[in-house]
């Protein structure tokens, strides 16, 4: 099942706002994204339709285990990245934006290359991958 940058966004988003509270509901899901209701509706309605999420009668969204996997893997790219980035000496915001950017596209053979490399060189390895809630919106660039 692929699903596409936007979608990846919309579960990445939705895990971390599920880590903070069990009850998801897409208007969190928009303000956290800094998206209008309708764009938020119709990305819901794709990944729910592509089995990456579950909608209650009480409108709480929930990850399916494929829409959790997926979820996870693009914040482990994020928050690995990020930190590679950062301790490149890019600066925060620039780090976690072309983090962003790059995570969607990056293939997994270059990620697992990386993460190897961060886990042999970095002073910090068991942080590099636990940096946590570094997106507090949508960057810029995705507006």
């Amino acid at each position: 099942m692929s699903v596409r940058e936007s979608g990846e966004m919309y579960l990445e988003t939705i895990l971390i706002l599920s880590e903070k509270s069990s009850n998801v509901r897409s208007i969190d899901v928009g303000e956290y994204m800094g998206y209008s209701k309708p764009s938020v509706s119709r990305a819901v309605g794709l990944l729910k339709k592509e089995g990456m999420i579950i909608i209650d009668s009480a409108g709480h969204i929930t990850l399916t285990e494929d829409g959790a996997r997926k979820a996870k893997s693009i914040y482990e790219r994020h928050t690995l990245l990020s930190r590679l980035l950062m301790d490149l000496g890019v600066d925060e915001k620039t780090a976690i934006e072309d983090a962003c950017r790059i995570e969607h596209y990056i293939s997994d053979t270059t990620f697992d290359a990386i993460k190897r490399h961060v886990r042999e060189h970095s002073p910090d390895a068991e942080g590099a991958a636990e940096t946590k809630d570094q997106h507090t919106a949508a960057p810029d660039y995705m507006k």
